[in-house]
């Protein structure tokens, strides 16, 4: 019944943004999107070479092994290029790249990204061919994640390995949030009820502590393990620790959008408005924010493409759960405000193998700054699918 409303709400939506003549050509930039898929495959035919980023002035992307927290997105994009063209080598290649992260689900080499990792890749290949294959590595690394919840806190550790390096007791980052959707979806799916409990604990305790009276978010919450109280608030990619680094901001919107979608709590809802109201309202005249909104250099700061697109995506989904029905066009006008932006504005000329330019990863280590990343290729993809599906359900 639920998703019976929610089509209702996005044929809504996408009326009266077709009655302004606003209709996002996405046909146009998903093919744009195939065509470069089709040319870094030429490319790059080893599937344990994930593509990450690309250096200034070079062609093509900088590769990391099946290990790294990013190594779902590319299987992802080439999943949801299948989705979109149902072209039959896509597919092939979607599940050739997917296989090798079949590892991650060992939860002997703990990593809270499994989200980002498994879910994208496994997780979107079994939704759209229901391969038998796939369905023990998704449950069993739901397992994996699961164990890294401490019932003390009522979070899942992130970034196991900064307890010994930076003597971090119990850190959540709030990425974390786009992880529990692998929760939600195995404890429904065969796996243990209990991942269910852990997703909502979590989310609940992530809205306590990270999210600010003001509804910016905090990047890194460090808790005491066996009494749970907060220890500190702090930032690792943003600018300062009371700062709204952009992409965080972006995860919170995504998160707390995909909690009330899989739980029907009302807080989650609210919460997801609140912190995407704050984002909006930040935004700079293009839509695109800066890396960290409170960037002490602004506006000659590094824009983020990659927070654009995640918040883009998540926008789509959050206008269409919202029964007022102005309220619910305004997030998706700002939605689709941010994809014609990055299309007109942000998208490659083709003289590399990406979709986007202008991402920032983690400016204050200097590390890929102003330049494509993979994960900012997914979410537009998934926004321009999402657009798409609601204005093919008009």
């Amino acid at each position: 019944m639920k998703y019976i409303y929610l089509l209702i709400c996005l044929c809504i939506v996408f009326a009266t943004c077709k009655n302004n003549n606003q209709v996002l050509d996405t046909d146009k930039y998903l093919n744009f999107s195939l065509q470069q898929a089709k040319r870094y495959l030429e490319y790059n035919d080893d599937e344990l070479k994930s593509p990450r980023y690309i250096k200034p002035g070079d062609v093509s992307w900088t590769t990391k092994s099946v290990n790294n927290w990013t190594s779902g997105f590319w299987p992802g994009i080439l999943w949801y290029l299948y989705e979109y063209s149902e072209d039959s080598f896509i597919r092939e290649q979607a599940n050739k790249w997917t296989l090798p992260l079949e590892g991650a689900k060992n939860r002997e080499r703990p990593n809270h990204d499994l989200g980002f990792m498994v879910f994208n890749s496994f997780g979107n290949g079994y939704r759209l061919v229901n391969d038998p294959f796939y369905l023990p590595i998704i449950l069993e690394t739901a397992d994996s994640l699961a164990s890294l919840f401490n019932s003390n806190v009522g979070t899942i550790l992130s970034w196991p390995w900064a307890i010994e390096e930076y003597d971090w007791n119990h850190n959540t980052i709030i990425d974390n949030m786009m992880n529990l959707e692998l929760l939600f979806w195995a404890s429904k799916n065969g796996g243990k009820d209990h991942h269910y409990d852990v997703a909502v604990t979590h989310a609940l305790t992530t809205m306590r502590n990270h999210v600010r009276s003001d509804y910016s978010t905090y990047h890194i919450v460090i808790y005491d393990s066996l009494s749970g109280d907060v220890l500190n608030k702090t930032k690792y990619q943003g600018y300062a620790d009371n700062s709204m680094w952009s992409r965080g901001q972006a995860w919170a919107i995504y998160g707390f959008t995909t909690c009330y979608r899989e739980t029907g709590m009302e807080v989650f809802l609210e919460t997801a408005k609140d912190v995407a109201k704050t984002f909006i309202n930040r935004l700079p005249d293009d839509y695109v924010p800066y890396w960290d909104f409170d960037a002490p250099n602004t506006p000659n700061e590094y824009k983020d493409a990659s927070a654009a697109a995640v918040a883009a995506s998540a926008l789509i989904e959050l206008s269409a759960f919202i029964e007022d029905k102005n309220e619910s066009e305004w997030f998706h006008q700002s939605a689709i405000n941010i994809l014609r932006s990055l299309s007109e504005n942000y998208l490659s000329d083709g003289s590399n193998h990406a979709v986007l330019w202008h991402s920032v990863g983690n400016l204050p280590v200097n590390s890929e700054v102003d330049v494509p990343i993979i994960y900012a290729d997914y979410y537009f993809i998934e926004a321009l699918l999402r657009e798409r599906k609601l204005q093919n359900n008009f």
